[in-house]
C-alpha cells in the first residue's frame, strides 16, 4: 500500500498531520460544476470553465469541484471508463492543472463501480488477470432481500465471461459494475489512482458512493465495517502526505450513519450535510423554520480536524432519505406536490422486501422557489437568496452549484433528450448566452450572481464564519432561522438571522442578548443595530448582526 500511494521518488511526512482547524478558514467556499456546464462549440469546455471561474469566481470562492471529468459511458461521468485520463471532449490534464493552480481543486474518486464499457470490465469478461477478480459477483439464489439501494433496477446483471456465465453486482445501473474490494489488488489500484490525482493538483478527494463499497449477501451492504476500515486507511495515507489532502465522503443517508464517517477523527475530514437541501427547501416553501431549527439544534459540532460540507443544490436531486424521521409524511407530501407544481420531478428508490419510496426531488433549486405552499409566486429571487445565505451562515464550508450562481431554471428539454430526471438540473449553458445574461442587470442571473458574490465576499472577512466557529441556534420567531456564531478566539460574534416567510417580522433586539457596550451592525445592510430597540425583517431578508467586521 505504501508503494502504491508513494511510488519510487515520492516522499512522505515523517509524522502524521495531526487533527486541527487549520485546513480551512472563513475564506473557504466551493463552486460545484461539470466540466462541460459551459460550452460554445469552439473551445474546450474546461478552457471555458477556467475563463468563467477567473471572470466570476476569483475572490468569491477558493475551491472548485469539477464533477467527473474522465471518459465515461453514462450517468454524466459516474460510469468511469478510465480513471487515468481526462475526457478529451472536455480537455486534458493541463486544463485540470490550470484550474488547480488557481483554486483548491476537488475531484471524484468513484470508488464503488466502473463502466461496463471500460477496459477493466472488458478484461474481466475475457478472463484476463488481474481483472478477472476485480468485480463483485453473486448468485440469483443468494439472499439479497436486505440490500439497501438508491435505484429500482435489478441488482444483478447476467454476463457471459471466458470463465462461464456470471452475475455481477450493479448497485446503481447495469452500466456501472461494482468493484470487489475483497480483492486487495482492487484497493491497490485505487490508491495508485488517488496518487495520480494528487500529483495532478487535486487537493480534495470526494469519495463517491463510498457507503456501498463493501457488500455481502444476507446483509444491507451499506456502511459495512470493512468500508469504514478502507476510509480509515485513506485518511492515514492523507495524514502522511506532504500535500494537504482532504477527504470528503458522499453519503446520502440519515444523520447517525452520515456522522459515522468522521470516525474518531480518523476517517473523513468532511461529510456532506445532506439534510440541508430538503430542510432549507421546506423552510422556504412553508415559511416556517421549526423542522430545520430542530435538526440544527441536534447537530453536534464537527470534531477537531473535521468540518461539515454545506450545500442546497448539486448535480443530483434533492435527496429525501436524510429527512426520514425529521419531516412528517404530510410535510414531505406537501414538498413533493409543490415541487411538481414548480415544474420538478420525483425519482423513486426500491425498498427492501419490495415497494418504492421517494428518493429525490429533481428540480432546479431556483425553480423550486417559484411558488410556496401558500401559492405565493412573488419574491422568488429574494426567497432563493435567503436559502443560499442560510448555507453561508452555518458551521461548515459552504458549497454552491454553478446553476445556483446563474439562477438556472428547469431544463425539461434535456430530460426529454436524455431520458433521465436528473438532467433537469444539469443544463449546459452556451457561454456567449450566459455572459450576455450576466452582463444584463435586469436578468435574474445577473441579480443572483451579483448578490451572492457580494455576500460571499463579506463572509470571507468574518472570523465568526470560520467553519469550526461556535454555533448555537436561537428561536426568536418560527419565521426566522437564527444562529449565533462566535470566532475561535471569541473576538467576534455574529447573529445570522434569515426571514424565510413572505411576512414582515419584527423582534426585540433584547431577545438576541446583544452585549450593551458593543457596537452592533448588520454586515449585509450596513445598518447600525440598537441593542435596546427592535429589529425589522422584510420578507426573506437576511441580517448578519456582528460586533466587529
Amino acid at each position: 500500500m505504501l508503494a502504491a500511494f508513494w511510488p519510487e521518488g515520492r516522499t512522505r511526512r515523517q509524522r502524521p498531520r495531526r487533527p486541527s482547524n487549520n485546513l480551512w478558514s472563513e475564506r473557504d467556499a466551493i463552486v460545484i460544476t461539470y466540466g462541460n456546464s459551459i460550452e460554445d462549440g469552439a473551445h474546450k469546455p474546461l478552457d471555458l470553465l477556467h475563463d468563467f471561474l477567473r471572470r466570476e469566481m476569483t475572490g468569491v470562492v477558493d475551491g472548485v469541484h469539477v464533477l467527473p471529468f474522465f471518459p465515461s459511458s453514462s450517468d454524466d461521468g459516474f460510469a468511469v471508463m478510465d480513471y487515468r485520463e481526462v475526457d478529451p471532449a472536455l480537455g486534458d490534464w493541463s486544463d485540470i492543472r490550470r484550474i488547480g493552480a488557481a483554486f483548491s481543486l476537488m475531484s471524484d474518486m468513484v470508488l464503488n463501480h466502473v463502466s461496463s464499457q471500460g477496459a477493466w470490465f472488458t478484461a474481466y469478461l475475457q478472463g484476463q488477470p488481474p481483472y478477472d477478480r476485480f468485480f463483485m459477483e453473486a448468485s440469483p439464489e443468494d439472499d439479497l432481500s436486505a440490500v439497501v439501494r438508491p435505484r429500482t433496477s435489478p441488482l444483478l446483471r447476467a454476463v457471459t465471461t471466458a470463465m462461464g456465465p456470471r452475475h455481477v453486482w450493479c448497485t446503481f445501473s447495469h452500466d456501472q459494475v461494482d468493484l470487489d474490494f475483497r480483492n486487495p489488488e482492487v484497493l491497490l489500484e485505487i490508491l495508485r489512482v488517488l496518487r495520480l490525482h494528487i500529483d495532478e493538483g487535486v487537493r480534495i478527494i470526494r469519495l463517491d458512493a463510498v457507503a456501498f463499497l463493501w457488500k455481502a449477501p444476507g446483509t444491507p451492504s451499506i456502511h459495512m465495517p470493512q468500508t469504514h476500515a478502507i476510509v480509515k486507511l485513506m485518511r492515514l495515507l492523507a495524514d502522511y502526505a506532504t500535500e494537504p489532502v482532504i477527504l470528503l465522503t458522499e453519503t446520502n443517508v440519515p444523520k447517525a450513519e452520515n456522522l459515522s464517517y468522521f470516525g474518531r477523527r480518523d476517517e473523513a475530514h468532511m461529510v456532506y450535510q445532506f439534510p440541508l437541501p430538503p430542510l432549507v427547501l421546506h423552510a422556504m416553501l412553508s415559511g416556517n423554520v421549526r423542522y430545520l431549527r430542530r435538526w440544527l439544534r441536534a447537530m453536534p459540532p464537527a470534531p477537531l480536524g473535521c468540518a461539515y460540507f454545506n450545500f442546497t443544490a448539486s448535480h443530483d436531486g434533492i435527496g429525501m432519505r436524510p429527512v426520514e424521521g425529521i419531516l412528517p409524511p404530510e410535510e414531505i407530501a406537501a414538498m413533493i406536490d409543490c415541487v411538481r407544481d414548480n415544474g420538478g420531478l420525483v425519482s423513486m428508490r426500491a425498498l427492501p422486501g419490495g415497494g418504492e419510496a421517494p428518493y429525490e426531488l429533481n428540480c432546479s433549486y431556483f425553480d423550486a422557489m417559484r411558488r410556496t405552499f401558500a401559492g405565493e409566486e412573488g419574491d422568488r429571487i429574494a426567497r432563493f437568496l435567503c436559502s443560499q445565505t442560510i448555507v453561508m451562515s452555518l458551521e461548515g464550508i459552504p458549497a454552491f452549484y454553478i446553476h445556483s450562481f446563474t439562477a438556472t431554471e428547469n431544463d425539461h428539454t434535456a430530460v426529454a433528450q436524455r431520458g433521465m430526471n436528473r438532467a433537469i438540473n444539469r443544463h449546459r449553458w452556451s457561454y456567449p448566452a450566459l455572459c450576455a445574461r450576466l452582463d444584463d442587470p435586469a436578468t435574474a442571473a445577473a441579480q443572483v450572481m451579483a448578490e451572492m458574490k457580494r455576500r460571499l465576499r463579506i463572509r470571507a472577512r468574518q472570523p465568526g464564519f470560520h467553519p469550526n466557529a461556535t454555533q448555537l441556534t436561537l428561536a426568536p420567531d418560527d419565521r426566522l432561522l437564527c444562529v449565533w456564531r462566535q470566532s475561535l478566539d471569541r473576538g467576534q460574534s455574529i447573529f445570522a438571522l434569515h426571514n424565510v416567510s413572505a411576512e414582515t417580522v419584527v423582534i426585540d433586539a433584547f431577545s438576541l442578548n446583544l452585549i450593551a457596550d458593543e457596537d452592533w451592525r448588520d454586515l449585509l445592510s450596513g445598518e447600525a443595530i440598537d441593542p435596546d430597540g427592535t429589529i425589522a425583517f422584510a420578507p426573506y431578508q437576511c441580517r448578519w448582526i456582528a460586533n466587529t467586521g
